[in-house]
Formats: structure tokens, C-alpha cells, sequence
């Protein structure tokens, strides 16, 4: 099995609600995960994970949010090359641009993505939490 890290910022708890079900998702197959918020993420628990999902939620002009998780995803940027990533997020306005613009970031870092980044607007709905579930079991394996 695969170790999973769960490392995201959220607001309003939409983004957390989605980590927790990517959680759940990934410890119905046997994963030894870690959930963090991003504030006690390290490098370490990047360089330790064979798969590392970041969920963060769309803010102002859809950006990620700038004083914790933007610094991070700077900090780590020498660490992600070759690494499996999933990025997930909330949003309240837009058409998910943050989303996209952040995959072709990590992407620009050597990041392996290898799904679909999973968006949910406002308050992931049931679609959305199943969805969250099954891609927890995906990267799981």
C-alpha cells in the first residue's frame, strides 16, 4: 500500500471536508495516511509520501491563499519533482482557473499528476464526497 499525505488550507471547511473524505477513501484500502493542515506540513512529510494530495480553495482573483499555502507550495518546489500529486479545492466564483493554473504549476516542477483535480463549488455535495472518496482508493494503490 501507499503512503498518502493530505496537506491543505481551508477557510470556511469545504476544502477540509474534502480531505477528510480523500482520507477516508485512502484508508478503506490499507493506506497509512497523514491529514495536516498546512500550516504543520514540512518538506519531510513531501519527501516521505509515495503520493501527496494538496487541497486548497479558490481565493480573491481566483488565487491559492497567499501567507500559508502559497509559501508552501513555493517551499516545495525542488521537492515535487517525480512525486505523484492530486490537488483539490473549493470555489465560490469563477470556472476553476486557480485550479488549472496550480496543476500546470506543479506540473512545471516535475509533479506527476495523476488525476483529475477535484473542484467542488461552495460545500461539496454528495456527488462531490463520493467523488473525493474514490479518489482517495485511487491514489491509494
Amino acid at each position: 500500500m501507499s503512503k498518502v499525505t493530505i496537506i491543505y488550507w481551508s477557510g470556511t471547511g469545504n476544502t477540509k471536508t474534502m480531505a477528510e473524505f480523500i482520507e477516508a477513501g485512502a484508508k478503506s484500502k490499507g493506506s497509512e495516511v497523514v491529514l495536516k493542515e498546512v500550516g504543520e506540513a514540512t518538506i519531510q512529510d513531501i519527501e516521505q509520501a509515495d503520493v501527496v494530495a494538496l487541497g486548497c480553495p479558490s481565493m480573491g482573483d481566483e488565487i491559492l491563499e497567499e501567507s500559508e499555502m502559497e509559501p508552501f507550495i513555493e517551499e516545495i518546489k525542488n521537492y515535487v519533482k517525480n512525486k505523484k500529486i492530486v490537488l483539490f479545492g473549493s470555489y465560490g466564483w469563477g470556472d476553476g482557473q486557480w485550479m488549472r493554473d496550480w496543476e500546470e504549476r506543479m506540473l512545471s516542477y516535475g509533479a506527476v499528476i495523476q488525476l483529475d483535480c477535484i473542484i467542488a463549488n461552495y460545500e461539496p455535495d454528495e456527488d462531490k464526497k463520493e467523488e473525493c472518496v474514490e479518489l482517495g482508493k485511487k491514489i491509494a494503490q
